[in-house]
């Protein structure tokens, strides 16, 4: 069996509960659902995994530090994997503001990466920053084909972004399919490169269920 890389979203925060554009490291913290959305979900893995990576966000930090008590695995806090910046829309949590970047988004998914959300990031600086760290991973822990799995604790809407870039899912599927808190999106490096997509979410391939958009907290 060969390894995955799983991509794991934080916990539920204070920013998910009050809709908030939430993206400035350290952000908010885990509430207490999410401190048990932590802890389940370390506890019920079939096997603890061969590495353990987070963000620099409190939320990402606080999420795998269940995990690594769960399973024994230490964590090492990763630099760029963090959640996309919303600029000027930080902290925001109205309707305007988050059907704002929510146009923006998907624009990226649909190739249109070089648009900017105001004062934050595009969809070029998002790739450019993270996808270096996973291709790193890969590297140093998948490289060989060896079993085991590589867990990062990261980020819904970048975590979306990245994993339409690298194993070809394509929308309306990647902008529908919102990740809830502690769920995954699960890749398994191919032998001639690339990467294929095993899990999204609640879904497994293929990839092409018409489903209707999934009512969106503002990040992913």
């Amino acid at each position: 069996m060969t390894g995955r890389l799983i991509l794991v979203r934080h916990g539920e925060t204070e920013g998910n509960v009050a809709k908030i554009l939430d993206t400035r490291i350290p952000g908010l913290p885990l509430t207490e659902r999410g401190a048990a959305q932590a802890k389940t979900f370390g506890s019920s893995l079939l096997r603890s995994p061969k590495a353990l990576f987070c963000s620099a966000a409190l939320r990402a930090r606080q999420t795998a530090g269940y995990i690594e008590a769960a399973t024994g695995v230490p964590v090492e806090v990763l630099d760029d994997i963090y959640e996309v910046q919303v600029g000027e829309m930080e902290g925001l949590n109205t309707e305007e503001a988050h059907s704002s970047f929510q146009r923006i988004y998907r624009a990226w998914h649909e190739g249109d990466l070089a648009e900017r959300v105001p004062g934050g990031e595009s969809g070029y600086d998002v790739l450019a920053r993270f996808l270096p760290v996973i291709e790193d991973l890969r590297t140093k822990y998948l490289a060989d084909g060896s079993d085991g799995d590589i867990l990062v604790v990261s980020h819904g809407a970048a975590m979306r972004l990245v994993s339409r870039n690298l194993s070809g899912v394509a929308p309306p599927f990647t902008t529908n399919n919102h990740l809830d808190n502690t769920e995954t999106i699960e890749l398994v490096p191919r032998p001639v490169g690339g990467w294929e997509c095993i899990r999204w979410g609640r879904f497994t391939p293929p990839f092409a269920y018409e489903v209707s958009p999934t009512a969106d907290d503002p990040m992913g």
